[in-house]
């Protein structure tokens, strides 16, 4: 079954302002930031002046191709108005309240990706519906929101990546959150992957975000159309049978929620998948696409 469009509707601490030109307008608890975005080919609705006058920070990523990030940056950030190195927010559901951790890096992230908001209500639901706490793995892990909603759920929590700072953030999430016990693994998670499925080892939920490309800790290339089939179908054997969850999501410019639900249901037939597009929605404005999801939750 397919969800065209899931907007995050828990957030009180942050807001898409405007898109537009390249370039995205958000705020994120106090404090606002212009930062790129390659698929806002259209005209801003906010003014330029207004875009000024309400931003702290702006990124800016010089390079020739607009439309695909590299880990080449030149640029950087620009203060305009006092803000400090690292903040806090805070994301609200009905169930659960998660804090977390921002900064200015070096890459223009900022720590979270707000439109992933939906799938921790997804993770939180489904871990509650066990009888007794099962196992997750969280693969391409970043700063962890969903490892630590995961835990707050009841579950085992096995967080995968292969940045060495973003451990570090995940690890401050956790504790920020009041949780421990979180297995951190420093590795290329498709390597990882590979290991544990040699090891015999199963996870009753299994959670990714893999970039469009990127480098593992000993220089281990990954690429996203290149290696996205036989990584879902390792993980397939690493899934349990028993109520278990998936969620895949993707970020990467051209490619449709179909491509991942086909890979999908490749490997697991006969789930009633959903799928679809984020977006984030402003007050007035355009919606702005954030990438694509495929998920489904079996038995309960």
């Amino acid at each position: 079954m397919q969800l065209p469009v899931i907007n995050p509707s828990s957030w009180t601490e942050y807001e898409l302002l405007d898109s537009g030109n390249f370039e995205k307008l958000e705020r994120f608890g106090r404090y606002t930031l212009i930062r790129p975005e390659p698929q806002a080919i259209w005209q801003p609705v906010l003014s330029a002046a207004e875009w000024k006058q309400k931003a702290h920070a702006h990124f800016t990523r010089e390079q020739k191709d607009k439309f695909r990030f590299t880990d080449e940056v030149k640029g950087g950030w620009k203060r305009l108005r006092d803000i400090p190195e690292s903040w806090n927010i805070q994301y609200q559901s009905e169930h659960f309240k998660l804090i977390l951790r921002l900064a200015l890096t070096g890459f223009g992230h900022v720590g979270i990706f707000p439109e992933q908001g939906d799938n921790w209500n997804f993770v939180y639901d489904a871990v509650r519906r066990w009888k007794s706490g099962g196992r997750v793995l969280n693969l391409f892990a970043y700063t962890g929101a969903a490892s630590v909603v995961a835990q707050m759920a009841g579950a085992e929590v096995t967080h995968c990546d292969a940045s060495r700072p973003g451990l570090n953030w995940a690890n401050q999430n956790m504790q920020m959150n009041n949780q421990k016990d979180i297995r951190w693994v420093y590795e290329d998670a498709f390597k990882f992957v590979r290991r544990e499925v040699k090891r015999g080892n199963r996870y009753d939920g299994i959670i990714m975000d893999p970039p469009p490309y990127g480098r593992g800790p000993e220089g281990e290339k990954w690429t996203l159309q290149e290696q996205l089939d036989e990584l879902i179908g390792m993980t397939k054997q690493l899934l349990s049978d028993q109520n278990p969850f998936f969620i895949l999501s993707m970020y990467a410019v051209g490619l449709s929620a179909l491509v991942g639900r086909n890979v999908v249901e490749t490997h697991f037939p006969g789930q009633d998948l959903l799928y679809g597009e984020f977006c984030l929605q402003p007050r007035t404005g355009r919606p702005l696409p954030m990438g694509t999801f495929v998920r489904f939750r079996s038995g309960n």
